[in-house]
């Protein structure tokens, strides 16, 4: 079991920059790929950037690839996502999301994590 809260949303201009954190629970992080998902009013929730359980290996949706970078720190129990040049297209309310693996790739797919956070609103204006 792990519990997930999101941190670091707010509002911003467009250009901008956020960092969100999400802090895990329990002794067993490393054993967790991690995600980031955003939705956005009317629209699904979409995929933003996963990373292993090491770190060692990223992935990303193109939409946010050169301005968005994730990152985790074992050691503390949390994942970030570094968010710059941000567009109000960005616009959404971002979870993170966790599935016990320790296997070499993160995951795409939203019904491949097990858990969830609660979100965090982020709100880029033009």
């Amino acid at each position: 079991q792990v519990q997930l809260v999101e941190s670091g949303g707010g509002l911003v201009q467009a250009g901008g920059s956020l960092r969100l954190s999400c802090a895990a629970s329990g002794r067993t992080f490393s054993s967790y790929s991690m995600g980031w998902f955003r939705q956005a009013p009317g629209k699904e929730r979409e995929f933003v950037a996963a990373i292993s359980w090491s770190g060692a290996s990223t992935m990303y949706a193109d939409s946010v690839k050169g301005r968005f970078t994730i990152s985790r720190d074992n050691a503390k129990n949390t994942v970030y996502l570094q968010m710059n040049s941000l567009k109000p297209e960005d616009t959404a309310v971002y979870y993170c999301a966790a599935r016990a693996s320790r296997g070499i790739n993160p995951f795409t797919r939203p019904d491949i994590y097990g858990y969830w956070g609660q979100g965090t609103q982020v709100t880029v204006s033009s």
